[in-house]
């Protein structure tokens, strides 16, 4: 069971294959690993002392960044990641990145945001795409109408909070003419906007 793995030259956590979205262009949907790992779904959910005793086969030293995303959206986890973040930062002193759907809130029915404050450095958000009807499309999410702007309020909330907030989209799902409508919502929140690479 996959708890921490490599991607390039950052450590990433794995706390939870659960997800409150179904997104059509989801690697989960083709796939079992991400980077240097070999199957990132989990047998159970790890506890604290399972994610402490994975520490130890990394020399933490060779990481730029510790990253929670895994196969699942780690805020279904917050109480546990809030755990392993706090710990991390006191043990290793590394920079802490959260890549979230931005449903935090509304995954534990309370704002998350002030708990991140001065722990996580970075919260990366995926936008999907600017047009909440297509937003809706692509993710498919049980939270239904209110996801789109319960997401972009998260993102405002953060880039209050934590130090970098960064809102991303795949670059194979939306226009150029989108990407602009996104760099404008960026712009909007104080957010840096990036395109990712979609993974096949």
């Amino acid at each position: 069971m996959e708890i921490l793995y490599k991607v390039h030259n950052n450590l990433y956590v794995n706390l939870t294959n659960r997800c409150p979205y179904a997104c059509t262009f989801c690697l989960r949907q083709t796939m079992d690993r991400i980077g240097e790992s070999d199957r990132l779904w989990l047998e159970k959910e790890p506890t604290f002392e399972d994610v402490v005793e994975e520490f130890k086969k990394f020399d933490m030293t060779q990481y730029g960044e510790l990253v929670f995303c895994g196969f699942g959206e780690p805020t279904e986890a917050f109480d546990l990641l809030i755990k392993v973040a706090e710990y991390a930062k006191k043990t290793f002193g590394i920079p802490i990145r959260v890549n979230t759907n931005g449903m935090a809130n509304l995954i534990n029915g309370r704002d998350v945001v002030p708990e991140m404050k001065g722990l996580v450095d970075t919260v990366s958000i995926s936008l999907n795409n600017p047009n909440k009807e297509a937003y809706l499309d692509l993710v498919r999410s049980k939270f239904g109408e209110q996801s789109f702007d319960a997401m972009l309020s998260f993102a405002k909330e953060c880039v209050e909070n934590i130090p970098n907030v960064v809102l991303t989209t795949v670059d194979t799902t939306i226009s150029k003419e989108d990407e602009a409508k996104a760099q404008a919502i960026c712009d909007e929140l104080g957010a840096t906007y990036r395109i990712r690479p979609w993974e096949s």
